[in-house]
């Protein structure tokens, strides 16, 4: 090691970890908001069973955990292509133009406040050490950090989501069938708490915006679907 490497400055970043947090955090987030809301919703219906409870918050967590891995993978995959494009089409560029590619990279540097002389020197170093990888950053923006993975995107969802919506059907499980919706609620609020502290946490974040944020929006979800629960289930019988 040399002794500019030994002094560099290790800087500690945490913008990697966007890819598979945004996935997890959106995925439990939805497992936790969506089951509880559809718990209590089901729970608050007067004329609803024990057992129709608990069979609705399993098919929501069953059906919600596919769904997200689903659309998770689809919207991923899109994604993915598109870079691919993008890259095929970079690749094609360099092959038949390498002087206007040259030039393009040198107008992003000056663009970036590199002075005119340095952009092409930079430029043409950066062409001949890895020419693909400099426009793939700088042109595209795009970074084998941050790029598309389409499966990692959809376990990721699944898990989170089943790990979110797993605890309210066990809380529905074990709680008594008049205090159910009480139950799930307090228990869904405390675990979205928890996630979004977690998430900013993890992320580099402030913890007390993330934990309002979504403790307000779980809230307003599970109160709106209690409140249609009960007003239907009222009416017409289970």
């Amino acid at each position: 090691m040399t002794p500019s490497e030994r002094a560099a400055p290790v800087e500690r970043h945490l913008v990697h970890r966007t890819g598979w947090l945004r996935a997890a955090v959106l995925g439990a987030n939805d497992g936790i908001i969506s089951v509880s809301s559809l718990l209590v919703g089901v729970a608050s219906a007067p004329s609803a069973t024990h057992a129709a409870v608990l069979l609705a918050g399993t098919a929501a967590l069953v059906g919600g955990a596919l769904s997200m891995a689903a659309g998770e993978y689809v919207s991923v995959s899109s994604q993915s292509d598109t870079e691919q494009a993008d890259l095929v089409r970079e690749r094609a560029e360099l092959a038949s133009a390498p002087e206007q590619e040259t030039a393009e990279l040198a107008a992003i540097y000056e663009g970036r406040g590199v002075t005119p002389a340095l952009s092409r020197q930079v430029a043409e170093q950066m062409m001949a050490h890895d020419a693909l990888g400099a426009h793939m950053r700088d042109e595209l923006g795009l970074s084998e950090d941050l790029a598309a993975r389409p499966v990692q995107a959809a376990l990721s969802s699944a898990t989170a989501f089943t790990a979110g919506a797993i605890v309210p059907v066990v809380i529905a499980l074990v709680a008594p069938r008049d205090v159910v919706s009480i139950a799930v609620s307090i228990g869904a609020l405390l675990l979205l708490a928890l996630l979004g502290g977690i998430g900013a946490r993890v992320g580099g974040a402030r913890m007390a915006p993330a934990i309002a944020r979504v403790t307000f929006w779980g809230a307003v979800a599970m109160g709106v679907t209690g409140g249609i629960g009960h007003l239907i289930g009222s009416a017409t019988p289970v």
